[in-house]
């Protein structure tokens, strides 16, 4: 009998803490959309739309403009960054690499280049933590270790672009990354690159970014996919043929 009720406030205990955990996460947002296709941008609920709107986020451009926006997001490096600068170089293009703090201190000559090519650097936080759970000054601590770790680099004074690790927020976050100057860069076009041990191939790739195409796209690429380091040429000069051109965010409203 003594077992039992020992065993029943363990029981409830989970319960208790398991609902106080759904309870404090509740307004934990994934950012997720159903890919585009046929060259059509991809919608999002009103609600949500609004919420971007109102604390200044963007995740597509001009949806009558054959501009596409190129991030990569940077947490760590596996050798295929370099092959990505060349194909940016050699094409012209412009991107925004967000990266981690970890990557700033990692992979500092590469931090170097990106900004010698003219490409801007994006906060995708010190240490890459889920921000939606943080309080305000973490959330602000976060971004500005990244800026210093960034401005010790390169003599940067401060980003002005952040991309919460894994697409993982809330509206506070968008609140108080724009009340700090921060404002939050999603994406319209993703696909699986993030696992740096599987290969697909860069048809694979290729594919992904041709299919899910349209005007205003804002690309979401991982630099630890070698898949991406060899569709990306590719990509960049069949899109070219169709019309599309490669803008920078610091032109999006």
């Amino acid at each position: 009998m003594f077992m039992k009720r020992i065993v029943g406030v363990f029981v409830s205990m989970g319960i208790i803490l398991f609902s106080f955990l759904s309870f404090a996460f509740a307004d934990e947002l994934h950012w997720g959309f159903k890919k585009a296709t046929g060259g059509e941008q991809i919608e999002i609920s009103s609600e949500l739309e609004n919420m971007l709107k109102k604390h200044n986020a963007i995740y597509r451009g001009d949806p009558q403009a054959k501009t596409i926006y190129l991030t990569f997001d940077n947490g760590y490096e596996n050798g295929f960054t370099e092959s990505i600068l060349d194909t940016l170089k050699a094409e012209k293009a412009p991107a925004t690499f967000f990266l981690t703090g970890h990557y700033v201190t990692s992979a500092s000559d590469l931090v170097k280049r990106m900004v010698d090519d003219g490409h801007i650097i994006g906060n995708h936080s010190d240490k890459h933590p889920n921000m939606a759970r943080l309080s305000e000054s973490e959330m602000v601590t976060e971004w500005q270790n990244f800026d210093k770790k960034l401005k010790d680099l390169t003599g940067i004074e401060r980003t002005y672009y952040t991309r919460p690790p894994e697409g993982v927020y809330n509206e506070e976050l968008l609140a108080v990354g724009i009340k700090n100057e921060y404002r939050h860069i999603f994406w319209s076009i993703a696909f699986k690159d993030w696992e740096k041990d599987v290969r697909r191939g860069g048809d694979y790739a290729y594919n992904e970014l041709m299919k899910q195409l349209h005007p205003g796209a804002i690309i979401l690429m991982h630099t630890v996919a070698e898949d991406n380091a060899e569709a990306l040429p590719k990509f960049i000069k069949d899109a070219k043929a169709q019309g599309y051109t490669f803008g920078s965010l610091d032109d999006l409203k």
